[in-house]
């Protein structure tokens, strides 16, 4: 476990580097909210927005709104299902889509995450499955998508917590995504999510925490016969929030 974190970031770092690959450097700001609006014992709902943004905050890079429905199967455990909807942005030397053009995707997703603490340090482990929906264009005349190409992406997040004066605390994670299925171009490795935080709990419904973000994204397809990277790197900043309905219903009742 005290070697798993690191050999994920370098390993993925690592595949980012090379003669026979492009990289291109862009400085990135995302801005983030979670909401949890629990409605019973066991069951929650989610919802999630972010402003993902190029040359810091000056441009569009993707926004991305997710929503679904928790179930806590222990204290430890908790599974999600949901759809989210990301609207990428032509940004950097080399867009993702090959006609520098914005695209929609849509996805599914089921997601399993499990916690526990060792000590004062809170370990939690995040897989994910996607579903995904990712329009695409036929021709660099077409204003709009006219195709949606599906395919599958797994990713797995393991997170560090750490409490270091009262309500203040750090923490670091590293998130791997990695494509499969027969729609998969170069990028069977998707990208890599790097991020170092310091936050402040400022009550048990509501926290803020923010700091360096490391994301390598790899193109599904080759330019000059070169894999084609995005090195982003920058600042992240997140609002938790933490809503409880059963109280209010009390309350009301």
């Amino acid at each position: 476990m005290k070697i798993l974190f690191p050999i994920l970031f370098l390993f993925s770092f690592g595949l980012s580097q090379g003669q026979n690959r492009l990289t291109d450097n862009n400085a990135i700001g995302w801005c983030a909210y979670n909401g949890t609006f629990t409605v019973s014992e066991r069951f929650s709902l989610h919802t999630e927005y972010q402003w993902r943004r190029d040359d810091y905050v000056k441009n569009w890079q993707q926004g991305l709104l997710r929503v679904g429905v928790n179930y806590k199967l222990t204290p430890e455990t908790l599974v999600r299902i949901g759809y989210a909807w990301a609207e990428t942005y032509p940004s950097g030397d080399i867009p993702i889509n090959s006609y520098g053009k914005t695209f929609t995707e849509h996805r599914a997703f089921e997601m399993v995450q499990l916690s526990n603490t060792i000590e004062k340090l809170n370990i939690s482990h995040r897989f994910m499955l996607e579903q995904r929906w990712i329009g695409r264009y036929s021709s660099a005349a077409l204003d709009s998508e006219d195709s949606f190409v599906f395919s599958n992406r797994l990713r797995y997040m393991l997170r560090l917590q750490l409490p270091v004066y009262k309500q203040l605390y750090v923490a670091a994670y590293d998130e791997i995504f990695c494509g499969f299925g027969k729609n998969i171009g170069e990028n069977i490795f998707d990208q890599n999510r790097f991020g170092a935080l310091a936050g402040y709990q400022f009550s048990k419904n509501v926290r803020i925490e923010g700091g360096y973000l490391n994301q390598i994204v790899q193109l599904g397809r080759e330019i000059g016969g070169k894999n084609a990277f995005q090195k982003n790197s920058g600042f992240i900043v997140s609002g938790i929030f933490n809503f409880d309905l059963q109280k209010a219903k009390m309350t009301t009742n």
